[in-house]
């Protein structure tokens, strides 16, 4: 079983061992240089973004999808993207529990999901669960959302909110932490 098996069926991780080591960061090597090579890149010249981002999520990107950069994405083997998803400027992913983001979601700048946690007693223990964005979300800009939370479809998350529960299918939640504000 591989170290991102291992870490996505919720197992705790010591990220100083040599399989976590070469898996890993080998992945986060790999993502950190096509996010480099995106943020070099004409910002004009869109199908050649487009191509480097297909190739950064492994192909599990669907049609019409685009992220503008920069981005800061380090395990993007394990996000899998949509068709017509559109995410603005400024995104990381902290993918290692692994992201899924469904048709049509929008995400405004400055959001970070983050599927990792550090074992509180002992910092170099990891522990990941994914995050699932649903169909047709918005999701405002500056928006942090941590581990294990799946957003519900046509679910709109305010700018600035940190979320840290799930999110029901047609709501709208603000703050922090997120809180359902009405229902859609």
């Amino acid at each position: 079983m591989s170290v991102f098996e291992v870490i996505q069926k919720g197992e705790p991780y010591d990220i100083r061992q040599e399989d976590y080591q070469k898996e890993v960061h080998g992945e986060i090597d790999r993502c950190d240089h096509i996010c480099w090579q995106i943020r070099m890149t004409d910002p004009k010249d869109k199908a050649k973004i487009a191509e480097m981002e297909n190739e950064l999520f492994s192909g599990t990107q669907g049609v019409g999808t685009f992220i503008t950069p920069p981005m800061f994405i380090d395990c993007g083997s394990e996000v899998h993207l949509g068709s017509n998803v559109y995410i603005n400027h400024n995104l990381t992913m902290m993918s290692l529990g692994g992201i899924t983001i469904d048709d049509g979601v929008m995400i405004g700048p400055g959001t970070s999901l983050l599927t990792v946690n550090h074992e509180p007693k002992n910092i170099r223990i990891i522990m990941a669960k994914p995050i699932h964005i649903k169909k047709n979300v918005w999701i405002g800009g500056f928006v942090r959302i941590l581990p294990g939370v799946t957003i519900g479809e046509n679910a709109i998350v305010g700018t600035g909110s940190v979320v840290t529960k799930d999110v029901p299918d047609n709501t709208v939640v603000v703050g922090i932490p997120a809180k359902i504000v009405k229902s859609i």
